[in-house]
């Protein structure tokens, strides 16, 4: 009987989540007449699951937040559906033939082998230009970037942390906290300070999503563990110093500063470096029809959702509301069906959740800011990693999105 294969390019937030949803919700619903099957391959470069927002506590001590909230095996939440519904291959995708409709992915022993598709799902995400704060590779590799941190950061005087978005101003809050220790109660900086902490912004504020108000905020926060702003001027480049164990980071204004350990969290990238130029933008996002997440220009039933997407400013949270656009427009597809695709909003509204350090943090849901203590209950106090079973099981996925 022949089988047609819909493929999964990555398996983070959105390739877990479109893996569970189809075989949930999608292959049982297929018509049962016919010769054709259906069968879900998902390929990863890990066979774990990182729950990176969880990356900057994760990235300072694995007492504060021990490898068992963080990372999960992939393979046990696929257990339960029928063996001949589901393959999981630990590879990465290195080409795309749109044309024969086959992809080309890199195994993890180096050899490499050619996935025809019928459907295919793009959830390539992004990575961070620190290893410790997504995961680039293999689980093995993204454990030797945290324990080497976390084995030079006891040590360090200076840190410097560039990037002023909520993965930059997390980082440097748990750093800071960590060397510092916090105030009294009534304290503005801490009182015995042992290492210099610098955040670098490229804006002249910080947490470009949210109000100036709720930036200022996030600064004097930071101030308190002893984390001091430096804004409007980015780094262009950082290499290690003839002097043994320092990083040279140079900025933009020609300045150089040195620092015992140095943390990139200047945004994200794409993982796209397998897609044709025409599939991509300027910015290395995959191009795709804002509405309907269809990628148009790769021929039929090929679809973009995550991080990798132009359509979105990135989150997990987004996907709340793009995961089911591409499975209903999918099964629709595959189905022959008649009537309107379902289709995307986006939700541009001033919508972050930021820790800074343990006890403290900023943030606002639907354009309402909320106050710190309510950030710290949701977020600050295990960095949402109780949430991660059921994504990793597709309990989040039980219920057809309608």
């Amino acid at each position: 009987m022949p089988q047609e294969t819909i493929l999964i390019l990555g398996a983070s937030f959105a390739g877990l989540g479109a893996a569970h949803y189809i075989l949930k919700h999608i292959l049982p619903a297929l018509p049962k007449s016919g010769d054709t099957t259906y069968t879900v391959t998902l390929v990863n470069p890990s066979t774990d699951f990182y729950w990176r927002i969880a990356g900057p506590r994760a990235t300072v001590s694995k007492a504060l937040m021990p490898p068992a909230k963080y990372l999960y095996p992939i393979a046990p939440g696929f257990a339960s559906y029928p063996k001949d519904s589901f393959t999981f291959i630990q590879g990465t995708a290195t080409a795309l033939s749109t044309s024969s409709r086959t992809a080309t992915i890199t195994l993890a022993d180096g050899s490499t082998t050619s996935i025809p598709y019928h459907a295919l799902i793009i959830a390539t995400g992004t990575n961070t230009p620190a290893p410790q704060l997504s995961q680039h590779t293999t689980t093995a590799a993204l454990t030797a970037a945290l324990d080497d941190f976390q084995a030079a950061l006891p040590k360090a005087t200076s840190v410097i942390v560039a990037g002023g978005g909520p993965v930059g101003v997390e980082t440097a809050g748990e750093i800071g906290e960590f060397l510092n220790g916090t105030p009294g109660f009534f304290g503005t900086k801490p009182a015995h300070p042992k290492a210099k902490v610098t955040l670098i912004s490229g804006d002249k504020k910080l947490l470009p999503v949210l109000r100036p108000a709720i930036a200022l905020t996030a600064e004097k926060y930071l101030a308190r563990v002893g984390v001091d702003v430096v804004y409007d001027v980015r780094v262009t480049s950082a290499a290690a110093e003839a002097k043994a164990g320092q990083t040279a980071v140079t900025l933009a204004d020609g300045s150089v500063r040195s620092a015992d350990l140095y943390v990139d969290a200047t945004g994200v990238r794409p993982n796209t470096a397998f897609l044709s130029s025409d599939l991509v933008n300027e910015r290395g996002f995959v191009v795709c029809d804002p509405a309907t997440l269809r990628v148009d220009a790769a021929g039929p039933r090929v679809y973009v959702v995550g991080d990798a997407g132009s359509y979105t400013r990135g989150g997990v949270m987004d996907l709340d509301n793009a995961l089911p656009v591409v499975m209903t427009n999918l099964k629709k597809d595959l189905t022959g069906g008649s009537g309107p695709d379902r289709t995307y909003t986006p939700n541009n509204s001033e919508q972050q959740i930021v820790p800074v350090g343990r006890g403290k943090g900023v943030g606002a849901f639907g354009g309402w800011r909320v106050p710190s203590w309510f950030v710290w209950m949701i977020k600050g106090r295990d960095y949402l990693s109780s949430m991660a079973p059921d994504i990793v099981s597709g309990k989040k996925w039980a219920k057809e999105s309608k």
